[in-house]
């Protein structure tokens, strides 16, 4: 019997103007699984994880999530299908003008219509879940850290206990140290969830502790997809370069002339 992916794309492809950015995407991410999606800047690696949210809608090819073709879906199929959804965004996009348990509870209240007691309740304990007291709740996201913002971002990602988490550059802006912790609480999160979780990075010490399975994105193409472990001997040249971060190798940065 075979496994019906989580999320499947086939052929995916999209352009804006004369640039191809994403040129045929194939690639499959099991139930349970975290895959990390790692390339260099404008491989097309966001421009992925917004068609499958359906921020951005392809121009050919498949999206499927648990076997449903999503590319075509109605307003009111669309926003079912998001219920299944979480995601931390990069930078994490918290609302200045609200206190950060309704960061928090921001979607329970306004896409679930959860009374604002229950919400609140639910929002506390997501916040101690990613390590924060419930005194912060009630600060506001400028008096946070960049670490403590990631936190309540996270916290956001998992409030409505989603079925699939997306992770854009999660430890962008964050020191070494810090960046661990936020790895550390992505594990735990996923796996206290047990939802399948899609991470897009440069960030090869995040790719390392967040991923089973790894694939790399170069020119709007998957090149390679492996497990984690196999990252550091792939066979594959890209792939090496990239990982090992060396300026010598098949990857030529575009560096314009002064």
């Amino acid at each position: 019997m075979t496994t019906v992916p989580k999320i499947a794309l086939k052929g995916v492809t999209k352009h804006f103007g004369p640039k191809k950015v994403l040129n045929g995407i194939d690639l499959e991410v099991a139930k349970g699984e975290s895959l990390v999606v790692i390339g260099g800047s404008g491989t097309g690696k966001s421009v992925m994880l917004k068609s499958i949210l359906g921020l951005l809608t392809p121009d050919s090819g498949s999206i499927k999530v648990d076997g449903e073709e999503t590319t075509r879906l109605r307003s009111r199929e669309r926003e079912k299908l998001l219920h299944k959804f979480g995601m931390l965004f990069q930078g994490a996009a918290l609302f200045d003008s609200l206190p950060v348990w309704e960061n928090v509870a921001f979607g329970l209240i306004q896409g679930e219509h959860m009374p604002r007691s229950q919400a609140k309740e639910i929002a506390i304990a997501k916040l101690g879940a990613v390590g924060l007291t419930p005194d912060v709740a009630e600060l506001s996201p400028s008096e946070l850290s960049g670490g403590m913002q990631k936190r309540v971002g996270l916290a956001r990602a998992i409030a409505d206990e989603p079925e699939i988490i997306f992770f854009d550059e999660p430890t962008t802006g964050l020191d070494p140290i810090m960046a661990d912790v936020i790895n550390e609480l992505i594990v735990q999160c996923v796996k206290d969830l047990g939802a399948t979780a899609v991470t897009i990075t440069h960030d090869m010490a995040s790719a390392r502790k967040i991923a089973d399975r790894v694939a790399m994105i170069y020119q709007g193409r998957i090149i390679w997809t492996g497990h984690a472990r196999d990252i550091d001997n792939s066979g594959n040249a890209y792939v090496d370069q990239f990982v090992h971060g060396r300026a010598d190798g098949p990857i030529k940065m575009q560096i314009k002339a002064l």
